[in-house]
């Protein structure tokens, strides 16, 4: 079989693939929810090793992605101010905001770092107290415990000039959000292993048994999505819709509790808009009241910044697992990691870069049509 040689265990994988095409009887379509997840199906190529039956979805799992445009022009915002030092995980510095990015912004003299920890940005601010610094914490629920843990420690330390700019969101709100689109094809999901290993499984029971859909926990090496596509496809076939932990070696069905404690804390739920598809109530965190001092949106006074998607760039409808990044009209011309449109292009979890990167550009766009998930 095509890219087979380059599983770890290949005679597992034969294995694990001929049983999902003895067990599949009829069409299903399945969205893995992580762009981690979607990356290791694109660059081996599990997409086309399963049934024709069988439809991977690309869902909205990435979090530079789904940042949306208003919170980048914000932090661009920020980060041209000369008393700041804007740190940041090097994936968001090219993400692109209104008419330039993080890069540019560095460019023209702004203090724009990259960091490999939220911690190393509160180190800095400790040895620049004369310096605003300002940490950009964006990410579902496997990031927000470490930023979380930073603005407690500032607080604790009593660093006045630390800030974290917030655009954290969270998982079952947009599965929910997913579901309850007149659009959804999703029957079954691959949940995202490490978004569980923190939070656990409580909250996806719920969603399974309201909207009918088995939801697998699933990991990011290939035989994990593949055993996570075979279970959930053995669900579907059996006409249950459960939960089910594929995932054992890393998640506990009750998470991290120290992490859920921390979060807990330092945030609170709130509405949050996504990159390309909108407000999701309850979809994100933002600085409980006691941290609002170290809340950046309120400390530069950017709240009210709102902007407009470019309308060439069909990211959100690629988040919303609606279209295939090939059947983007911009895709490969217009829009290439070198001149992106969005940040699906420039992720390294983003859809559109995995499908790029890995030379799925042989598909002719398909025409047009106007679809929304929310």
């Amino acid at each position: 079989m095509k890219y087979i040689d380059e599983f770890q265990d290949p005679d597992l994988a034969r294995r694990l693939l001929d049983e999902i095409h003895a067990t599949v009887t009829r069409p299903w379509a399945l969205m893995e929810v992580c762009g981690g997840q979607t990356h290791t199906i694109i660059r081996h190529g599990i997409d086309q090793l399963l049934p024709d039956q069988v439809e991977l979805i690309h869902g909205p799992g990435c979090p530079v992605c789904v940042t949306p445009l208003e919170v980048i022009d914000k932090a661009l915002e920020i980060a041209s101010r000369p008393e700041v030092v804007f740190c940041s995980f090097g994936d968001m510095l090219r993400v692109p905001g209104t008419g330039r990015d993080l890069f540019q912004v560095r460019a023209e003299g702004g203090d724009v770092r990259v960091v490999y920890s939220p911690l190393d940005a509160l180190r800095i601010a400790q040895q620049n107290p004369d310096r605003q610094v300002v940490f950009f914490g964006i990410g579902f629920e496997t990031t927000a415990p470490p930023n979380a843990m930073t603005v407690y420690q500032a607080r604790k330390l009593g660093i006045p000039n630390f800030s974290l700019l917030v655009s954290h969101v969270r998982v079952p709100p947009a599965i929910e959000a997913i579901m309850r689109s007149p659009n959804c094809r999703v029957q079954g999901f691959l949940a995202a292993g490490h978004v569980c290993s923190v939070m656990g499984v409580e909250e996806y029971p719920e969603l399974a048994e309201r909207h009918r859909v088995p939801i697998v926990v699933t990991g990011f090496e290939p035989l994990d999505i593949l055993e996570g596509v075979r279970r959930t496809v053995a669900q579907l076939e059996r006409g249950e819709h459960m939960v089910d932990n594929a995932y054992a070696r890393a998640v506990r069905p009750e998470g991290n509790p120290a992490a859920k404690a921390m979060l807990e804390d330092v945030f609170e739920v709130t509405d949050r808009s996504w990159r390309g598809i909108g407000v999701i109530p309850d979809s994100g965190w933002r600085l409980a009241p006691k941290y609002r001092d170290y809340d950046a949106e309120y400390r530069f006074s950017v709240e009210d910044i709102r902007t407009r998607e470019p309308a060439a760039c069909r990211s959100g409808e690629v988040l919303q697992g609606l279209i295939k990044p090939h059947e983007c009209e911009a895709f490969g011309t217009l829009c290439t990691p070198r001149t992106p449109l969005g940040a699906t292009m420039v992720s390294s979890e983003g859809a559109c870069a995995a499908y790029y990167l890995y030379r799925r550009l042989d598909t002719t766009p398909a025409p047009r049509e106007a679809t929304s998930v929310v």
